[in-house]
């Protein structure tokens, strides 16, 4: 099995789910951030957790006294660590992250529990924040879980002072914000990091400008949202993207299948992705499909909307889909918002059929540059679906402004959303965040993405 920093890729067998006792005081919502490599290709995640009461704590240490040899009551921290380590350990986390490591904070109270050692060392790389100290006892039992194969990384690391000296031989990576350093430091800080051996990580990278520089410095993994933004020129619209988009028209128009046909046959490389999505197993048509026209009839325009939607934002390069991180986001936005939109009672069948949509090409400018709503234009989408990616109006906008909260782990607002999104809570948007990161995750071998193949630029 593959370290949690080793390779982009963990291998493991699926747990059956644990029973979570009914009086279990606390629920755990994750959101996940990726991490990308110097290839700019997604490598990990670090999972986002919130701990938050569900019931009274006293009421679940009452229950549970017994546990205790000596009679005394099981504490706050005690539960909280046992509920985290669960929900971490569900199967619903461990799909979204669809085999990639994950990266997890740790308090103090978590790291001296035993409870920690139920998480596989090769699954996770522990986050220790800054201020956690290096006192002798916290020491001891970083060298006792170092010996244990797990990893640490130091988070928010902005000055080499005594307690950084005392964990950095145990610790694999170093995570900085480089906004956090003075520029003149920065430079001479990641050099001697680097010279360490550890694996650098640039924390808040939210514009290309931003990345070049950290990747400049020989940052190794790159954390924030810089990829989905429009990159000067690097993700310019090739002609094969210029092909998709005149689909996208047609597909737009309720072409008929001689029409679509003909638009196909303008772009081999397109008929050759639908093909192969034509003869995959989700179809189950029991023959090979051999022409352009059975293709499209055994696809039908929906399945073939959706395919040429989500291709728009695959990279140029030979890569996995699922270490693809622009086409990951949008597919896992896209996703969300139709799972949410199908739940909430004030949004009619128009609605949920234009909540993928919305999620789909709020990223356009990312593909094409340029003004938003200038590219939307040229995709000739309706009106409610520009004004939710644009103004953000109606409940297509909250739900997208509550799936960019929960893509930053930004509770407060995720909370704040909720107000107006019932019967939809925290912990169901957050589930349902989870599932569609499966769902975008498991694209080459999910059934209703099958067939998502490379297009080189």
């Amino acid at each position: 099995m593959a370290g949690a920093e080793g390779s982009c890729r963990v291998t493991h067998t699926t747990a059956e789910p644990t029973a979570e006792p009914s009086s279990h005081p606390w629920q755990v919502h994750f959101a996940r951030e990726p991490l990308l490599d110097r290839d700019g290709l997604l490598c990990a995640f670090e999972t986002l957790p919130r701990v938050v009461a569900r019931a009274s704590v006293a009421q679940y240490a009452g229950a549970h006294a017994k546990t205790h040899a000596d009679g005394s009551q099981p504490d706050d921290n005690i539960a909280q660590n046992r509920a985290l380590i669960e929900a971490f350990g569900a199967p619903a986390l461990r799909a979204a992250l669809t085999d990639h490591p994950a990266w997890l904070d740790v308090t103090r109270e978590l790291l001296l529990d035993d409870v920690l050692l139920r998480v596989p060392a090769d699954r996770v790389m522990l986050e220790l924040p800054p201020g956690i100290g290096a006192d002798p006892g916290l020491l001891a039992r970083v060298v006792k879980l170092h010996g244990k194969r797990y990893r640490f990384a130091l988070d928010h690391v902005t000055q080499a002072d005594e307690s950084i000296a005392k964990l950095l031989p145990y610790a694999d990576a170093v995570k900085l914000d480089p906004r956090g350093i003075a520029p003149a430091l920065l430079p001479k800080f990641a050099s001697v990091l680097k010279a360490a051996g550890k694996i650098l990580v640039a924390l808040g990278i939210e514009t290309p400008a931003e990345y070049e520089r950290a990747h400049a410095l020989g940052f190794d993994r790159f954390q924030g949202y810089y990829f989905a933004k429009p990159q000067g020129g690097a993700r310019r619209a090739s002609a094969p993207r210029q092909a998709l988009l005149s689909l996208l028209r047609l597909l737009a128009s309720e072409p008929t299948v001689m029409q679509l046909e003909a638009e196909l046959k303008l772009n081999p490389v397109l008929v050759m992705h639908l093909m192969r999505l034509a003869n995959s197993s989700s179809f189950g048509l029991g023959r090979k499909v051999s022409t352009l026209r059975e293709a499209i009839n055994a696809t039908g325009t929906n399945r073939i909307a959706r395919w040429t939607q989500l291709l728009l934002y695959a990279d140029g390069r030979k890569i996995s889909l699922e270490d693809d991180p622009l086409l990951q986001l949008a597919a896992t936005r896209a996703r969300f918002m139709e799972l949410a939109a199908a739940v909430l009672p004030e949004a009619g069948p128009a609605e949920e059929g234009a909540a993928f949509l919305v999620g789909v090409f709020s990223f356009v400018d990312a593909v094409f540059g340029g003004p938003l709503g200038q590219t939307l234009d040229a995709l000739r989408l309706a009106r409610p679906i520009r004004a939710a990616i644009v103004g953000r109006e109606g409940v297509l906008g909250r739900l997208l402004d509550v799936s960019e909260a929960l893509e930053r782990a930004d509770w407060a607002a995720v909370d704040a959303a909720c107000a107006t999104l019932a019967p939809l809570d925290a912990g169901a948007l957050a589930a349902l965040a989870l599932a569609a990161g499966q769902w975008a995750g498991t694209a080459e071998r999910n059934a209703e993405a099958e067939g998502l193949a490379r297009i080189e630029d």
